[in-house]
């Protein structure tokens, strides 16, 4: 008997306050059905609607295992193509055919992809602090854990965080994140001579400027970041200004991350090719799920360009065990964001504290084991959703403040 579409479920769900969106796929085969991360938390019930409205009329009754056939279908039956919105709600559906065909075979996805060419993924957290002592102190208690990489910010992206308008700005001017980009670079090179002095060199430091620099600064505090031996930079270039690249390699040697907001293949083709980045940094919903995913990650092999998905925590857990089982196939793997889904009993210091609640909806989240994350060995992603549970915790619909970043004189800035 095939396998056919019988129909498309939108689960709306916020157990850490950060909306995320689930796509369910059901078929004629009981009990089969594949669940599938389409989180666009900004604009959740565009997504929504977009599922429920466009793709659900178009998939059902379609064959479920016609993965890349669906894929392009959804791709080109709106003629304009990509865009966050569209690209998250393909997503959705792109996981939850892999989590079916997963479970049609028998087998985790890492499997399907080739099998493993490692055990464990090693993985990097972020560690904040108001000050240097306590972004030092936040680092030794990953170390402990035995995470050896280590994103260091202090202050928010930039340095600046959501208020009113400062005194130099002009009158009028709006609430927002203001940014001093002088400021920034001077107060980022002291923290990383502190760092270095207390941490020492055996840990290995990443740090995200998020875009929040024109090009030529940028250039500059790459150049000084130099001497504290950076894992790598990234976002140093914002996406629009992306042909900056090309001097921001010739200019540095620092090793350059790139591309959580990319949403279209020319956006990397041409870094990739030229070599300009060293790590790739693409969102999975945000470029259409695992199947454009598997294929950038191959082609980026080509080139000598290693991957550094995105794994914030307004994805949900489905795309993070998506991450994983990518990871665990991919020769050209480098490291893997990851934003702390460990269970409740796990003892880390940390500003958002345990998530049961994340725990309770998604049952079967991959393993964090001494500086490791570990799939578990259930077909297809791996991942449960009590819906129940799910319930409980609905989407809020409110103003994004976090973007709204500005310069000094109140213009705004890319965020």
């Amino acid at each position: 008997m095939s396998i056919r579409i019988t129909d498309v479920k939108v689960i709306l769900t916020a157990p850490e306050g950060i909306n995320l969106v689930v796509v369910k796929v059901e078929t004629n085969q009981p009990g089969l059905f594949g669940l599938g991360c389409a989180t666009f938390a900004y604009r959740h019930v565009a997504v929504k609607c977009l599922v429920d409205e466009y793709l659900k009329p178009l998939l059902v009754g379609r064959d479920a295992e016609a993965i890349e056939e669906l894929w392009q279908l959804m791709h080109q039956n709106a003629y304009w193509r990509n865009g966050p919105i569209e690209n998250n709600a393909i997503s959705g559906v792109d996981m939850a055919l892999w989590d079916i065909k997963g479970k049609l075979a028998g087998m985790p996805l890492y499997q399907l992809f080739g099998g493993k060419v490692r055990e464990g993924v090693p993985i990097y957290r972020h560690a904040d602090g108001k000050d240097l002592a306590e972004l030092c102190d936040n680092i030794q208690r990953y170390r402990a854990q035995g995470i050896t990489h280590i994103r260091c910010q202090s202050g928010g992206y930039g340095g600046g965080a959501y208020g009113p308008a400062p005194t130099t700005a002009p009158t009028g001017a709006p609430e927002g994140v203001y940014l001093d980009s002088k400021r920034y670079m001077r107060e980022t090179i002291k923290l990383f001579e502190g760092i270095r002095d207390r941490v020492g060199w055996d840990v290995a430091l990443c740090h995200d400027v998020h875009e929040r620099l024109k090009p030529i600064e940028a250039i500059k505090f790459a150049q000084e970041l130099e001497a504290f031996e950076l894992f790598f930079l990234e976002d140093a270039i914002p996406l629009e200004e992306g042909d900056w690249l090309r001097q921001l390699r010739e200019k540095t040697s620092i090793p350059l991350a790139q591309g959580e907001l990319f949403n279209h293949p020319l956006e990397w083709k041409t870094l990739i090719v030229e070599r300009l980045i060293d790590y790739i940094r693409v969102h999975l919903s945000q470029v259409g799920g695992i199947t454009p995913a598997r294929k950038l990650q191959i082609f980026a092999e080509q080139f000598g360009v290693r991957t550094a998905w995105h794994g914030p925590g307004d994805m949900s857990p489905l795309a993070h065990a998506a991450n994983i089982h990518i990871d665990l196939a991919a020769r050209n793997f480098g490291i893997q964001e990851w934003s702390g889904t460990e269970p409740p009993n796990f003892v880390i210091q940390e500003l958002k504290g345990p998530r049961e609640a994340l725990l309770d909806v998604f049952p079967g989240l991959p393993e964090f084991r001494a500086g490791y994350v570990y799939a578990n060995d259930k077909p297809g992603l791996g991942i449960e959703l009590n819906e129940a549970e799910a319930a409980k915790y609905p989407c809020e619909k409110t103003v994004t403040t976090w973007t709204q970043t500005r310069l000094a004189d109140g213009s705004l800035q890319t965020p």
